[in-house]
């Protein structure tokens, strides 16, 4: 999960470096460093916490080589200290590693054998090692391939060389690596995010590439060490700036730009005076589709949990929830007539791009909703969504959230018109029903006083639990993952009927449990019973329903926010705002850090 950087100039190349980092430090802020080549030598940087730490150290003690790499830490091998931070240079060599080398304990002793000493804990220095002795007897690009011919393990790496100093080296297996050119510099980089400020024209390294860089110069060579040319392709252009503004934070910004978002994807996939909706180029015909398996991680998980609510409700075809992370290693029975979506904001998810990896080699139908169109998840699937939710810079998903959502919804909705398992007056119904939801996300974000008034109560919580039945028990599951990100404190969501079940145990005025009960929502008057259940054991109630639910269940909330009256099918995107809200306000109530929370990564790209 960590990013990384090179840049080969003709001039000093620290503060596009440092720059650089900023940007990538969603992938990691245990950590920072960076490494030039200064007067024929390697001049090395580095320290705990973040890239503005780095920056000061840069400030007394200039480093201003015309070549270098950088790197920001997602821990996985050794704590976060400065020993353990990247870069990890020999005399000879530095390099920066995203990834894992998952025999770096062999190879360590193989090198301990010949004498070499190692001075942090990381798998990383592995490889700084085996350049640095395999150079000893080989030129520069042998010495590379049999170093990457003893990695097993996922990659991306950046390097320079003492001897060959005009050069930056990279190489992929698993994570990504993109190169950009500019005039009189290119760039090397862990995805384009990174690569922007500086270039709009990139490549993307295929697993096995390496890859060569100097100030006026790219060369690309395949995993069997043929020399190759590669597409430059032209990013494309973000309507929305990566700037706090006058928000306090960048997640913060990002809760109140979802309106932004609905509006953004309604307008790409809505055909507003046709009232139909627009899905050119898809890679399976609706009417053959038998199953369809959705695939993610985390908050993307969730999506994908909701979206089965709404497929299985649309359309008579079957539908499998996956975690990308255990897709792999179960015993799966691929059909052609099957359709894989695997759902990411970053398009990078290394557990994600793995299970889609496993289903393009068994030649099945893949489709991919992400954020990011240049993604290796985007760029390998048959087909695109995008959710044109713009830069999410906040490490804790909101926006993103929606915009998948929002999406897998469409695309239920023109599956099931396809397939004509919708009427007619009722896709025309739901479209208009869509219409509606920017103006209504905007009207919801407005509790947000009463949410930051709440959060108060719950500093001194042991925990919290979320409730919620049918296609708000996903949104429990969110609203619980976001509490947990970003204010340390444990939550845990339940379908309300589970309540019973063992967590009610739990239950006492400590422990506040937050109910997402839609007053329209068929379900309603079972998740009312779960709620006395819990009020005749002490618990303490956070209602988050329409004036019906609350009038409804009156006396038993010590918190109540009222939404307005929606359709039950657009409800989950509503009702994810106000426990965002929560999250937000109980972090900032707490302290923390709402925009980079501990131990986490914006995108993860290590298994």
């Amino acid at each position: 999960m960590c990013g990384i950087i090179g840049i080969a100039s003709n001039k000093s190349v620290t503060s596009n470096i440092i720059q650089s980092l900023k940007k990538l430090e969603y992938r990691g802020y245990d950590s920072a460093g960076i490494a030039t080549i200064i007067n024929g030598d390697i001049d090395e940087k580095k320290c705990i916490g973040r890239v503005d730490s780095l920056e000061k150290i840069l400030f007394k003690n200039p480093s201003n080589g015309s070549l270098g790499i950088g790197h920001v830490r997602w821990a996985t091998h050794g704590i976060p200290s400065q020993v353990n931070a990247h870069p990890h240079s020999s005399e000879e060599v530095s390099v920066v590693h995203n990834g894992i080398i998952e025999n770096s304990n062999e190879l360590k002793k193989d090198l301990e054998s010949k004498g070499y000493k190692f001075k942090s804990q990381t798998d990383t220095e592995v490889i700084t090692l085996l350049l640095t002795d395999f150079l000893k007897n080989f030129d520069l690009i042998n010495s590379i391939n049999k170093t990457l011919e003893k990695l097993n393990g996922s990659f991306a790496l950046g390097i320079i060389f003492k001897k060959y100093n005009n050069i930056v080296a990279g190489a992929r297996r698993g994570s990504p690596l993109a190169v950009g050119y500019g005039h009189e510099e290119n760039y090397l980089g862990s995805d384009s995010y990174a690569l922007k400020s500086m270039t709009n024209k990139i490549t993307y390294l295929d697993d096995g590439d390496v890859c060569f860089l100097s100030s006026n110069k790219v060369e690309f060579y395949n995993s069997k060490n043929k020399k190759v040319n590669k597409q430059v392709l032209t990013l494309s252009e973000d309507k929305q700036v990566a700037e706090k503004g006058d928000f306090k934070d960048f997640m913060s910004k990002e809760i109140n730009e979802q309106n932004i978002t609905a509006k953004a994807c309604i307008n790409e996939y809505v055909d507003q005076l046709r009232k139909d909706i627009n899905l050119y180029n898809f890679p399976i015909k609706p009417q053959e589709i038998e199953k369809i398996i959705l695939i993610g991680c985390g908050t993307a998980h969730h999506s994908c949990l909701i979206a089965k609510y709404w497929f299985e409700e649309l359309t008579n075809i079957s539908i499998e929830i996956d975690v990308a992370s255990e897709f792999r290693y179960r015993k799966i029975k691929f059909s052609k007539k099957n359709l894989y979506i695997f759902v990411s904001q970053s398009g990078e998810t290394a557990d994600t791009f793995a299970a889609l990896d496993l289903c393009k080699k068994n030649n099945v139908k893949t489709c991919s909703v992400v954020n990011v169109v240049e993604s290796s998840i985007a760029r390998s699937s048959d087909f695109v969504l995008p959710i044109h939710a713009g830069p999410e810079i906040g490490v804790a998903s909101t926006k993103a959230f929606i915009g998948q959502m929002l999406v897998l919804y469409i695309l239920a909705m023109k599956i099931s018109e396809v397939r004509k398992e919708i009427s007619k007056s009722d896709y025309i119904e739901k479209i208009n029903e869509l219409k509606k939801l920017p103006d209504l996300i905007n009207k919801t974000l407005k509790c947000e006083g009463e949410i930051r008034i709440i959060a108060k109560d719950f500093l001194e919580a042991k925990g919290a639990i979320f409730l919620g039945r049918g296609s708000s028990f996903p949104i429990a599951l969110e609203g619980a993952l976001k509490l947990k990100e970003l204010s340390y404190l444990h939550a845990e969501g339940y379908p309300a009927g589970e309540m019973k079940h063992g967590p009610i145990a739990l239950i006492d005025d400590s422990v506040p449990v937050v109910v997402l009960a839609p007053g329209n929502d068929p379900l309603f008057e079972k998740t009312a019973s779960n709620i006395q259940e819990t009020v005749a054991r002490g618990g303490k109630i956070f209602l988050i329903s329409d004036a019906a639910g609350c009038k409804s269940l009156k006396g038993n909330s010590v918190w109540t926010v009222e939404l307005d009256d929606v359709h039950p099918f657009v409800a989950p995107i509503l009702y994810a705002l106000p426990v965002q809200l929560l999250a937000y306000h109980v972090a900032v109530t707490k302290g923390t850090d709402v925009d980079q929370p501990r131990n986490l990564a914006k995108s993860v790209t290590v298994e």
